[in-house]
């Protein structure tokens, strides 16, 4: 009978010890893949260098900032804003940048460098933006004004020197025109796609940096400048948008109105921006792919904090899933 007592005592604390090893073992396991998932989110280090549009730097800056704080903070995103066109040049050669934001589309020219040094180019369409016409505050006779207005202003066939050549009752003072110099793809978008690629009108104010166009404005009554809409949400204690009349009444420039398509009362002044990632770039440094699907889950949002019109879903999707095939 003691026998058998003993034998029982010491099954029961066979079990035990069985179970105690699984415990063990599962809790072991569990701290494992625990450490193995903080490894894996920890793997990603480096930096990724992107330059470009000045229009877009808001949008990319902002989705930067976000990146290394909320996902990668061993990551440096470095975010430049040469220019559209300059940006292109730090971009399309040996060891370029990782991204280069466009407020254009690539050109052919553009797009046959890329070939020929062999660099794969995957186009990203990040938002929409309206180009808008600023002007000074206490300006009170162009706050509304028509596109051809505007065209003709900017022309220099358009023999619009003095605001009283818009419209007899406008004061007779001299138009002080501005806008983006040559580097930029908005320069190139209003020369192109609003002008037909006619000369500007003489003595026009181009500048390379936003942040002057809109001092130069804020302090000159008689001036009148363009840039993407953005930078004047951004400044807007400064300056005043014109309301443009495409045909049917002046448009107020605003995030409800920028769009494409004919439902969006601004869509004759919109236009997409984008940014344009090195394939190869995104294969060879894990931290540039991941930054490119964070930025794309995550660009309606930063659209909209950042003063431009969001994509539609489907667009987004669209470019994820490009992005993820690249892995």
């Amino acid at each position: 009978m003691k026998s058998l007592k003993k034998v029982s005592l010491l099954l029961l604390l066979s079990a035990l010890m069985v179970i105690v090893a699984a415990c063990g073992g599962n809790e072991k396991t569990n701290e494992e893949t625990k450490g193995s998932d903080n490894t894996e989110s920890q793997e990603l280090e480096g930096s990724v260098v992107i330059d470009g549009s000045g229009t877009v730097y808001p949008f990319m800056a902002k989705a930067a900032e976000d990146y290394m704080i909320n996902k990668e903070e061993n990551v440096s995103v470095e975010v430049g804003r040469a220019g559209t066109s300059a940006g292109f040049k730090k971009f399309l050669v040996e060891n370029g940048t990782d991204f280069n934001n466009a407020s254009r589309t690539i050109k052919e020219e553009e797009a046959a460098t890329a070939s020929d040094l062999g660099i794969e180019v995957q186009e990203l369409k990040v938002a929409l933006d309206g180009l808008t016409f600023v002007i000074n505050k206490e300006n009170t006779w162009a706050k509304e004004l028509t596109k051809e207005e505007i065209i003709e202003i900017f022309l220099a066939s358009g023999g619009k020197k003095n605001w009283s050549d818009v419209r007899p009752d406008f004061p007779n003072e001299p138009i002080v025109a501005m806008g983006p110099n040559e580097n930029h793809g908005t320069y190139e978008f209003f020369w192109e796609k609003i002008l037909g690629e006619q000369d500007l009108v003489e003595g026009v104010n181009l500048q390379q940096e936003y942040s002057t166009l809109v001092d130069l404005v804020s302090k000159d009554k008689n001036a009148i400048a363009f840039f993407g809409y953005g930078y004047y949400e951004s400044n807007q204690d400064k300056l005043q948008a014109v309301n443009v009349d495409f045909g049917n009444g002046p448009i107020e420039p605003s995030l409800d109105t920028i769009g494409e398509g004919d439902s969006f009362a601004y869509s004759p002044f919109t236009r997409p921006v984008f940014t344009y990632l090195n394939k190869q770039m995104a294969k060879d440094k894990p931290q540039v792919l991941d930054f490119a699907i964070y930025a794309m889950e995550n660009a309606q949002q930063t659209a909209k904090d950042t003063g431009f019109a969001p994509l539609t879903d489907e667009e987004v999707q669209a470019s994820v899933d490009a992005l993820k095939a690249l892995k």
